[in-house]
């Protein structure tokens, strides 16, 4: 236990009131456990009366009841003096005190508890000692050498501690900890933070501590002085100062952030983060949170003054400074039990902000509001959305606006042959500043029907009908020709059906369960006229396992599969206890010689399609594989190869993802580039609570994948590293990241970050 000479000239310093140069001391949360040692695994220990041949003593008056037993008690009349000896227990008014030994002077109502004392108040505290001096109420009290364990786990040790009967505590040389002063298997550890100070006074009405003289310890080392430091004890939010947290990058320079809470209400509140850096201006962040009784929203700003630099490299505004801010906006609300609004707004006042200052790596900012209404069958929803672009090369005037949005879904259930019928109703209109705009308005309706055959097949039946209305205008300002359609107005029907045959054959195999599952899909649909109509919404197509069954496999309502085709293929399960493997594999082929019908190098050109698949294999919870392919059904050369892995504990683990495309895709296709990338990372834990960690991402693509590339085919985008600590009190790390991509202000380089969080500290 470490003596006070070095701490009082710390507390000197700081002007609290400094004891006398003797022996008192301040005490060590951790240098002892409690005089009555909690059951492993138990924050408070249970106090309940012991098995006694003494009889329990009460008084008449129900009100000021008080039950104790002991082993031995005896009574002097002359005294008014009852002391009880072994095992007492002692209960009144929801108050409860264990001790060897109890004496209880009637004329003075003082209660002296002595050996192994432990007293419990009705919130669950309770307060260790070997001599207490309290009331006859058990509600106030002196003692010597106190520990007091609160309800949640935190501990207050001092050297003299004071318990009113309003529940608040005064303490005289204390040490404060939220943390474990236990190792899972039940020896003793240093706290990973603590408190020390001259006195402690803990207000139960407002639940707030207040220290005179603190000083914060980490693991067992002092740090700086905390003088007038006050936090919340119940772990419920109060106002105050949240931990500070550093950051170092090449363009910013040093960067501390000091962020400060504020308790507005129970259900409303605003965080106030000042940065500061080196290099800039600092930057004012702000978020307010609200819950209310339609819903929650929550409001996040950022702003500064400095210079605006286009993403070319060069100033805006003659390099006068200008405000640089973002808002990042979210928030719903249920009107009713079917009605609700949402709504979501990003903006940023230029493109390189946000990378500037390190908050997002968006490339775009999507804003939508919503009008819903859900009912048992029926879906209605009325809104809009809006894009701003923060890529290098667009423009912001080709980016839609999409308003109104709306969409009506009724279904029913059985009303023809037993089947389900959807009925859907929608609407869109898109317009741009400096492109094309284009509205569309359609109805459809589907009718789908399952059966089983006595063989076991599942047959699925569907009915599809659909008619359009378009009407565009600037189509020539769209670069893609087929994504343009023909302007003015347009109008076009759409039929389809189809018949989907599963035949699941289930049996043992491999020490688990197997299933192998043939399909089989016949679709027919008329011609259709997709050409004529502007493609807004079905450009990026792939052909993959997702849509490989699809009734229209376009991921949009602009494009739609017409003439015949066939689509086969089969999945494969496995189960057995602790692992899971399930593979998928198939092929469509067109009935009809329609070409062109989707982009060169997607999987469908010709009749016959690529060949798709999907595996996935799971082992308990360490292994994770997943791989998706498409072979061209020409030459087997991989179009597309794409592989999930994670393997590993929660702990220690490692990643990877790996991208190729290699579809050949005409150049025009902007939206379908080929590209090859790598993912990797993981984190490895050593000793107890430490760990390193790390990520990279690498692109692989070169000139063969897209004509404009000019790397070799190795273009590191970024990384990172680092090292973290980790208890059930305490986090924090230290990480190094580099990014190679520079845009504007948003330089390349290397930053560091400090992390520190501590735990179970209320502000």
């Amino acid at each position: 236990m470490a003596t006070t000479d070095a701490y009082a000239q710390d507390l000197a310093q700081q002007g609290a009131p400094v004891p006398a140069p003797s022996s008192v001391q301040v005490p060590d949360i951790s240098e002892a456990p409690p005089p009555v040692a909690p059951l492993p695994g138990e924050r408070t220990p249970p106090i309940a009366p012991p098995e006694s041949d003494a009889p329990a003593i009460t008084n008449v008056n129900a009100a000021d009841q008080v039950v104790f037993s002991a082993d031995r008690a005896g009574y002097d009349n002359k005294g008014d003096l009852l002391t009880a000896e072994g095992n007492v227990y002692v209960e009144h008014d929801g108050q409860r005190l264990r001790a060897n030994k109890v004496e209880w002077n009637r004329k003075t109502d003082e209660v002296i508890a002595s050996g192994n004392v432990a007293a419990t108040n009705p919130a669950g505290d309770v307060a260790y000692s070997e001599r207490v001096t309290l009331t006859g109420s058990l509600r106030e009290g002196v003692a010597e050498n106190l520990l007091v364990v609160m309800e949640n786990g935190a501990r207050f040790a001092a050297n003299r501690g004071q318990m009113l009967a309003n529940g608040d505590l005064v303490l005289d040389y204390a040490a404060y900890t939220p943390c474990a002063v236990e190792t899972e298997d039940g020896c003793p550890k240093e706290p990973s933070w603590q408190v020390k100070a001259v006195k402690v006074t803990y207000d139960k009405a407002k639940d707030r501590v207040r220290y005179k003289g603190a000083r914060a310890e980490l693991f067992g080392l002092p740090l700086i002085p905390l003088p007038g430091l006050t936090h919340g004890l119940r772990n419920e939010p109060k106002s105050g100062l949240l931990v500070p947290s550093l950051r170092l990058d090449r363009v910013n320079g040093v960067e501390v952030q000091v962020p400060y809470y504020f308790r507005l209400a129970p259900n409303r509140d605003i965080t106030v983060t000042p940065h500061f850096y080196t290099e800039s201006l600092p930057m004012l962040e702000a978020e307010y949170r609200e819950l209310n009784s339609l819903g929650a929203f929550r409001v996040t700003g950022y702003a500064t003054y400095s210079n605006k630099v286009d993403v070319s490299g060069e100033p805006v505004d003659d390099g006068h400074k200008a405000l640089r801010a973002y808002v990042d906006a979210t928030g719903k609300f249920q009107i009713s039990p079917t009605w609700s609004v949402s709504a979501s707004i990003r903006r940023a006042t230029d493109r390189t902000f946000l990378r500037r200052y390190d908050i997002s790596r968006d490339d775009r900012l999507r804003s939508n509001v919503a009008i819903e209404r859900i009912g048992g069958s029926s879906y209605f929803s009325i809104g809009g959305w809006a894009v701003q672009t923060l890529r290098v090369g667009d423009k912001q005037g080709l980016q839609p606006v999409a308003l109104p949005m709306i969409d009506f879904r009724q279904r029913w259930i059985e009303p023809v042959f037993a089947g389900k019928v959807e009925l859907q109703l929608n609407s869109l209109a898109l317009s741009r500043s400096a492109g094309q705009d284009t509205q569309r308005a359609f109805a459809g309706v589907r009718w789908d029907l399952r059966r089983l055959t006595p063989w076991g097949q599942e047959v699925d039946f569907t009915l599809y009908a659909r008619g359009d209305v378009y009407h565009s205008d600037e189509n020539l300002l769209t670069a893609v020709p087929s994504y343009r359609g023909e302007s003015g107005w347009q109008a076009r029907a759409i039929a389809a059906a189809a018949i989907d045959v599963r035949w699941p054959l289930v049996g043992e195999a491999f020490g688990g369960t197997q299933r192998l599952t043939p399909r089989v899909q016949l679709v027919a649909a008329p011609p259709v006229k997709n050409l004529d109509i502007p493609n807004e919404d079905s450009r990026a197509f792939d052909l993959e396992d997702s849509n490989l069954f699809a009734l229209n496999r376009f991921p949009g309502y602009d494009r739609f599969e017409d003439s015949a085709r066939v689509t086969y293929g089969v999945e494969w399960a496995l189960d057995r206890p602790g692992l899971a493997i399930n593979a998928v594999v198939g092929q469509s082929y067109r009935l009809d010689n329609k070409l062109k019908l989707f982009p060169e190098g997607t999987g469908h050109t010709d009749r016959t399609s690529d060949i798709i698949g999907r595996t996935t294999v799971a082992y308990k919870d360490f292994v994770r594989f997943t791989h998706r392919y498409r072979v061209d059904k020409d030459n087997l050369a991989v179009r597309r190869n794409e592989i999930d892995a994670r393997v590993g504990s929660r702990s220690t683990y490692g990643e990877i993802g790996y991208l190729r495309l290699n579809r050949d895709i005409d150049s025009y296709a902007e939206d379908l580039r080929d590209r090859e990338e790598l993912r990797v990372g993981g984190r490895v834990q050593f000793a107890e609570y430490w760990s390193i960690f790390g990520s990279a991402i690498v692109d692989l693509s070169d000139k063969t994948d897209d004509p404009t590339f000019t790397t070799d085919g190795f273009t590191p985008l970024r990384h990172r590293l680092g090292i973290a600590y980790e208890d059930d009190c305490i986090t924090f790390g230290v990480t190094w990241r580099r990014d190679y991509e520079e845009a504007g202000d948003a330089r390349r380089g290397n930053s560091f970050l400090l992390r520190l969080a501590i735990r179970n500290l209320g502000v």
